[in-house]
């Protein structure tokens, strides 16, 4: 997705999944928060080292990925 800035993805960091930033802190994990009920204000409390865009970013992007749809592609003819 064009536009995300924050969202790092390296093999070597948490397997590759999507990061903030290049640190140990996956959108997954956020997105999480924000779903058991943290309020933005409460996540950047608990992980000092995150800004308020890190957490934007990473619900756009979520929002975005959920709406991805994947089709197969066929390799042989029928």
């Amino acid at each position: 997705m064009e536009g995300l800035r924050r969202i790092t993805f390296d093999h070597r960091i948490m397997g590759g999944k999507p990061c903030i930033r290049g640190m140990r802190v996956t959108v997954g994990m956020i997105v999480g928060l924000v779903a058991s009920g943290y309020s933005k204000q409460e996540i950047l409390e608990m992980y000092p080292y995150l800004e308020g865009e890190d957490i934007d970013e990473a619900l756009q992007y979520a929002a975005w990925r959920v709406e991805e749809i994947e089709v197969p592609v066929e390799t042989g003819t029928a």
